[in-house]
């Protein structure tokens, strides 16, 4: 059976990578038991150190709209050349509150 895809930059996650599932809806804004999605754990990263939970229940809410951001388009044309259990830290850091 073939690896499952990561819906936000597109390449395999294999069994050995580090991976997580992301809330579309930030679970603090209403979205526990709502739609999840496999990512790579670097992909989830760059997302929470991209927007903050109420711009993500607000406006960020689908795997369509967060590809469109330019901040993460850029990420996502990055991290798309990397190896598919490729992992580092974030190097954004984290979003200002």
């Amino acid at each position: 059976m073939p690896d499952p895809v990561c819906p936000l930059c597109r390449r395999p996650i294999p069994p050995d990578a580090k991976q997580s599932l992301h809330h579309l809806v930030p679970k603090l804004k209403g979205g526990k038991g709502g739609p999840v999605a496999l990512l790579h754990q670097i992909c989830h990263n760059e997302i929470h150190a991209t927007f903050t939970e109420s711009e993500l229940a607000r406006e960020y809410n689908s795997i369509e709209a967060l590809r469109a951001h330019p901040r993460l388009r850029r990420f996502l044309d990055w991290v798309s050349k990397r190896p598919p259990g490729f992992h580092a830290r974030s190097a954004g850091g984290r979003r200002k509150r």
